[in-house]
């Protein structure tokens, strides 16, 4: 007998907890992690997030902001309805128990100002806001009654329904999951009334990422198999500085440093930016991560520095715990040398399509947080804008749930079980772990910073190959949660070569070095003309 849940949320991030403490008011919850409930891109995010909430401010500018650093592809009406929505998405954290950094002695937050905004309008809990957020939201959802928590669950994919006949067109309904249990490697089913993808990005994918382990891109690459279409994968987002080195490869240098005076300089001490873009050091992060890259690749250095020296050891402290306390763990006192940093892969502005209401295009399947294209971000994504996207899109897909909660349903037919094979090797699991590590080589090679046609198209001919020989391993041997990944990561490295050699034009995160850069690039998708790449999925899987 199958297990059931009214709501299923897949990830635990600030996406799925908003959703869940937002539902919760009128439906029963299921929030799936595969990991920790900790273990999250969110928990990760330093910035903050961005709102107009000074009088200095307007929301005008915030949307010219987003639009110029979106490259001409963001989609208007959605960034005006999120930026406008702002201040009250605030207030909705503040209610929730999340306390900003306010200055003294007025009690207004404290604001500051990170690359491609023209004011300072970042609110922030010193260089951990994503974490204080994280955490205190999961308060409120371990409190909840009617949330239930499942960790170490890994999806392995959706479970769908619809009617088939030939002389009708319906379009398909998921009704559920396939769910791994980590602990004991068993796979049983749930269904759901919908279910949220909220399972954040797919950082994973590259060799170098401030992402968590677990950015594998799962939630694209389900509602993919499932037949969802997805778009604008080319658009990677490399934050220009994460920290350089051997002991803290995934340890972000926030934007926010910059934004507080810091100046990126080269090997020989010398600033940089002014000679890439007349903001400088306060560039959109497709600038500075190109102009990063090109600077090291000019000096021959592994990598560049910012510069915090100007501030003092206080200062420092205060503003940049975090960071602070890590360097200095790592023998580097920030007050009197420059910090080390590269570029990482960091942000996926593409995912699911979704309208306005997080829908995908399968019915009661939604998808929030960075899992999802919405047209917030465009070519390039404003800096702390996402956990903004977080909060409007949940919420507004639990509005949308409830106004229709009286048309849900659970599936009446029985899902198929899950076919166990119980071959095990142990020398296959070392081949799983050497393709982990080709694919992510090959994305950061072919596929990063700088892309050429001729590294994308031999991109493209290798993970053909590596595709199947996943999908070989997968069907004939027991499951293990690094093959789930494994074939997630190489699905998704795929279609992000497929969007790549689909794009015409270089633009926003995506330079081709032998397309010419578009036309135009600042405004709306609806004035410049610039289009969506999507990918449709050719069949639908796991139909019952």
């Amino acid at each position: 007998m199958s297990q059931q849940s009214e709501l299923l949320v897949i990830g635990t991030g600030l996406a799925g907890l908003v959703f869940a403490l937002e539902s919760a008011e009128f439906g029963q919850v299921l929030l799936v992690s595969k990991s920790k409930l900790s273990d999250t891109n969110s928990a990760l995010a330093q910035g903050g997030i961005a709102s107009v909430m000074s009088p200095d401010d307007n929301f005008d500018e915030h949307i010219n902001d987003t639009l110029n650093a979106g490259a001409g592809l963001c989609r208007k009406s959605v960034v005006e309805a999120i930026v406008k929505k702002a201040p009250e998405l605030i207030k909705a954290l503040q209610d929730w128990g999340v306390h900003f950094d306010h200055e003294q002695p007025d009690g207004k937050p404290s604001l500051t100002r990170e690359g491609g905004h023209s004011k300072r309008r970042i609110l922030h809990i010193g260089d951990h806001t994503g974490l204080d957020v994280h955490t205190q939201l999961l308060k409120k959802v371990k409190d909840h009654p009617n949330i239930e928590i499942l960790d170490n669950h890994l999806v392995v994919d959706l479970i769908l329904s619809r009617d088939i006949s030939p002389y009708t067109f319906q379009k398909s309904k998921c009704v559920g999951a396939y769910l791994l249990n980590i602990e004991n490697n068993e796979v049983h089913h749930l269904l759901s009334k919908a279910t949220i993808l909220a399972t954040g990005g797919a950082g994973k994918v590259y060799l170098y990422t401030s992402n968590w382990s677990g950015a594998t891109g799962d939630g694209i690459a389900m509602a993919y198999r499932a037949g969802a279409r997805v778009a604008n994968l080319e658009f990677m987002q490399f934050h220009p500085t994460c920290l350089f080195h051997p002991h803290a490869q995934n340890f972000l240098i926030s934007e926010a440093l910059r934004g507080e005076g810091g100046v990126l300089i080269n090997s020989q001490g010398r600033a940089f930016m002014k000679s890439y873009h007349k903001l400088g050091s306060l560039a959109p992060r497709d600038i500075v991560a190109r102009s990063i890259d090109a600077e090291m690749k000019k000096t021959g250095a592994d990598c560049v520095f910012i510069d915090m020296t100007h501030k003092s050891q206080e200062e420092l402290k205060k503003r940049f715990p975090q960071i602070f306390s890590k360097c200095l763990e790592l023998g580097i006192d920030i007050s009197k040398e420059p910090i080390p940093v590269v570029p990482a892969a960091h942000y996926l502005c593409g995912g699911v399509l979704t309208d306005m209401n997080g829908q995908t295009d399968i019915t009661s399947l939604y998808a929030v947080g960075e899992t999802a294209c919405t047209g917030l971000h465009g070519a390039n994504r404003l800096a702390s804008n996402s956990l903004l996207e977080c909060i409007y899109f949940s919420k507004s897909a639990a509005e949308h749930l409830k106004k229709n909660w009286h048309e849900l349903e659970f599936s009446q037919s029985e899902p198929p079980s899950w076919h166990l094979h119980h071959k095990s090797d142990n020398d296959e699991l070392i081949v799983i772990s050497h393709m982990w590590e080709e694919i992510r080589r090959l994305m950061w090679n072919y596929v990063g910073i700088v892309r050429t046609n001729r590294r994308l198209k031999r991109a493209y001919n290798r993970l053909q190959n590596i595709k199947n020989e996943i999908t070989e391993f997968y069907s004939q041997f027991k499951i293990h949660p690094d093959v789930v990944e494994l074939r997630n990561i190489a699905l998704i490295a795929d279609l992000t070569v497929q969007c790549a050699l689909k794009r015409k034009e270089s633009r926003g995160i995506h330079f081709n070095a032998d397309k010419e850069p578009a036309v135009e690039i600042s405004g709306p998708q609806e004035e410049t003309g610039a289009k969506d790449t999507i990918i449709s999925a050719e069949s639908f899987a796991g139909i019952i």
